[in-house]
């Protein structure tokens, strides 16, 4: 009796230790953006001396007052949104389009396995960055929201999450549904898709966040600075060192440091993703679970 007791009290401790580290874990990824914040609100001398850490020193809103008036990066976050939107909703319909037919048996659809082999050899081998550029310059899709798009429209790791995902789907009700008379486009629409919410919500937040993070396409996509996404124009800000001034904005400069306003600028750019991520985590791991392997 006495063994059991401190085997209960030995997992318990076990148990307890692991809930403090991971609590310990999960506080410690939040201060870099608590440190992000409170520079973002701080006097201009405090950011320059380091005497920031995790609160505000000498609290203003003078780094977000300029970001309310730079047409710049509003112009640069609306660029964003639309990406995102476009973006999302694109790879989200081919992402469905293709996992379906790819879940199906060999018998249902001769040549499948050719199929999958082809988009793992494509997410595997990359052709490089000036194939990649030229293609997309042939197309005539430099400097427009479609360059930030088109390239990567059929998102292949998704696209393997999500196969995996229906093909764990109970081949009874697939049956059933056969049975009853439905066709393809109905067995998708009124049982895969409302069964494969946790996968469908797990891709749509790669989508989101993939598109809303990258900067690295539009430095290259984009040749007129007025279509950079957000990332990407902050990016430039960062490696630039210094802001843009524009008309009255002259006068908040000479209380802010190039480090306070490109915090302002980086907290704001995290809303967007921090008001989302909430809503689809929940789904999350149970999505990348289930879509990962084949049972």
């Amino acid at each position: 009796m006495s063994m059991i007791t401190s085997k209960r009290l030995q997992d318990r401790i076990i148990d307890w230790f692991i809930a403090l580290f991971l609590l310990a874990l999960g506080i410690s990824t939040l201060l870099p953006l608590i440190n992000t914040l409170a520079i973002s609100l701080s006097e201009r001398a405090a950011v320059s001396g380091g005497m920031v850490k995790l609160t505000p020193v000498g609290f203003n809103l003078t780094a977000y007052e300029y970001i309310l008036q730079d047409t710049k990066f509003w112009r640069a976050f609306g660029i964003s949104v639309l990406r995102v939107a476009l973006g999302g909703l694109l790879n989200f319909a081919l992402a469905v389009l293709t996992a379906f037919p790819l879940s199906r048996s060999e018998k249902a659809f001769p040549g499948r396995n050719i199929f999958i082999w082809m988009f793992v050899f494509g997410m595997i081998l990359n052709v490089g960055i000036v194939p990649w550029y030229l293609t997309i310059a042939q197309y005539k899709l430099i400097d427009t929201i479609w360059a930030l798009v088109l390239p990567g429209a059929v998102p292949i790791w998704n696209v393997i999450i999500l196969m995996n995902f229906f093909r764990n789907i109970p081949k009874e009700l697939d049956e059933a549904a056969r049975i009853d008379g439905a066709n393809p486009w109905q067995l998708l629409w009124h049982i895969y898709l409302p069964t494969s919410l946790p996968a469908l919500a797990t891709i749509t937040l790669f989508s989101i966040v993939g598109h809303w993070n990258s900067f690295f396409d539009g430095l290259i996509l984009m040749n007129n600075p007025d279509n950079y996404p957000l990332q990407t124009y902050i990016q430039q800000l960062v490696i630039a060192d210094r802001p843009i001034l524009h008309g009255g904005q002259a006068q908040l400069m000479v209380k802010l440091s190039n480090a306070t306003l490109n915090a302002a600028k980086l907290f704001v750019a995290m809303i967007p993703i921090l008001i989302i991520y909430p809503f689809l985590q929940r789904y999350f791991v149970r999505g990348i679970m289930l879509g990962a392997v084949k049972e």
